[in-house]
């Protein structure tokens, strides 16, 4: 049975407590909760106490309308208070895009771990596609079309149509499919989905960007411009 704060509107976050040793908090992306991330939650707790989180909205955790990023980022704060005070985070795609925020926005974090934070090219036609995009699943999420939300996403993100209609077929996926604005929120996608670079120039803390090998090669092109932005990453 998970663990539960309450953040600052009053709505319930469902975590588990793992390990033993300095927090770190996990912040999953899109269509992630604790089952998503509890692999990654126990070979961190070899070392650390891990705060593995279901963002609201998702799983066990309770969700308050209207949504707004900076709710997100309170209910990350409440989690860290829950820790003692001060965390390192890991955050995870869009979780990274949420975790950015909360650093830059002052959020007592020590250390900051962003995995694959999927923002896009600065080029008009990448932020007329993911405005596009982002509409386009609001649209279908606000009309209850959970499996075209879900179809629409993954193929724009390059899976197979056949791989992308199985996932929209997924109970647990269309369970978290409400959710899916909050990420393209998070993300600036309405906006163009670009790197916000004020507010990576804001964050001080110690920053590690991370991609991996067999990823498209945007990520590792928007990790290593993230890295280059902050004042103290890598």
């Amino acid at each position: 049975m998970p663990s539960f704060v309450t953040s600052s509107d009053g709505t319930r976050i469902a975590f588990d407590r793992l390990g033993q040793g300095q927090p770190v908090v996990v912040v999953g992306g899109m269509f992630n909760d604790r089952q998503t991330t509890h692999e990654l939650a126990q070979r961190l707790s070899r070392r650390f106490t891990v705060i593995n989180y279901e963002r609201r909205g998702r799983g066990g955790s309770g969700d308050t309308a209207p949504y707004a990023v900076e709710r997100e980022v309170e209910d990350l704060g409440a989690l860290i208070a829950e820790a003692g005070g001060t965390v390192s985070v890991y955050g995870h795609s869009s979780g990274a895009g949420l975790a950015l925020n909360a650093a830059a926005g002052g959020v007592p974090i020590t250390r900051l771990v962003l995995h694959e934070p999927p923002f896009g090219g600065d080029d008009e036609e990448s932020r007329r596609a993911a405005r596009e995009l982002a509409e386009s699943v609001r649209v279908a999420i606000a009309e209850d079309r959970r499996a075209d939300a879900i179809t629409a996403f993954l193929t724009a993100s390059g899976i197979p149509p056949e791989m992308a209609a199985g996932a929209a077929a997924d109970p647990r996926m269309l369970a978290l499919a409400p959710t899916m604005p909050y990420d393209f929120e998070i993300m600036g996608d309405s906006q163009g989905g670009t790197i916000p670079q004020d507010l990576v120039r804001a964050i001080d803390v110690p920053t590690l960007v991370i991609a991996g090998g067999a990823s498209p090669a945007f990520f590792r092109d928007t990790a290593t411009r993230i890295a280059e932005l902050l004042p103290n990453g890598s």
